[in-house]
């Protein structure tokens, strides 16, 4: 190996380092028992409150009312988590190495011609594949079905990133200037939607992206529990015909769209 491949990998670990220090602090005193919180420091549940099965969250996003052309979904998640270009980081990274939580993606019937504007995230599957592949068990699901990136174990390998059948995760290639406390990013890490988990265990039943969906005045997005009857989302999906991208694979996605 030469010398400038032995300094490059001598900066990215001492960035990772760097990386998992800092997160420690952040969540000094959290236990990281399962099924207990790992970001218990930004959210208003206690920290040794376990998360329990009782609750499935999810997202039904309803593509008719999706505009094309419009990306108020992805800039809110941008803003809310502190991804993107303009939030000071991405800013050396080419187009398709910068982090994409969420990314708007059209879906033509090559029947009909007919095109679906759509937002693409991580789907938060029952049976995520990025678990199953994870060597270090950095991928993890809740119990109550949001699937996560444990930073303070993830060494980068990017299993995950090829299991993914979404094209959800992203690799984030250069150093991070001021991360959210709610969303931990480093260098030499692994990161994909959260579902805004910092939201909903504060108990605010939103996320970001479903609120800049309804700021636009398009309400395409709802998030709610899949398990609670009486919610809004778990009756819209009772009452009208929703889709799994993929449902093929059996993976059952939290996230489930209308229109498509």
């Amino acid at each position: 190996m030469s010398d400038a491949s032995l300094n490059n990998t001598s900066k990215t670990d001492l960035g990772r380092r760097e990386f998992i220090g800092n997160g420690a602090k952040l969540a000094a005193g959290v236990s990281l028992a399962p099924g207990v919180m790992l970001y218990g420091v930004a959210h208003a549940r206690p920290a040794d409150q376990a998360v329990t099965d009782d609750v499935r969250w999810g997202m039904l996003i309803d593509t008719n009312k999706c505009a094309k052309g419009c990306d108020a979904c992805v800039t809110g998640c941008q803003q809310e988590n502190g991804w993107g270009p303009q939030s000071g980081n991405e800013t050396k990274s080419n187009e398709y190495q910068a982090a994409q939580w969420i990314r708007k993606v059209d879906l033509r019937n090559t029947s009909t011609g007919s095109v679906h504007s759509l937002p693409m995230l991580c789907q938060h599957c029952e049976h995520p594949p990025c678990v199953d592949v994870c060597p270090t068990g950095a991928s993890m699901k809740r119990a109550d079905g949001i699937v996560l990136v444990d930073k303070h174990i993830c060494i980068g390998c990017r299993y995950c990133m090829m299991a993914c059948p979404y094209k959800a995760r992203s690799f984030i290639h250069e150093p991070i200037v001021n991360p959210r406390t709610h969303a931990p990013r480093g260098m030499g890490t692994v990161e994909s939607c959260t579902l805004c988990v910092h939201k909903l265990d504060a108990g605010e039943g939103t996320t970001a992206c479903a609120e800049a969906c309804n700021s636009a005045g398009h309400q395409a997005i709802l998030v709610g529990d899949l398990k609670d009857p009486n919610s809004e989302i778990a009756k819209k999906v009772a009452s009208v015909a929703t889709t799994q991208v993929r449902a093929d694979l059996g993976l059952n996605t939290g996230v489930r769209y209308r229109g498509i």
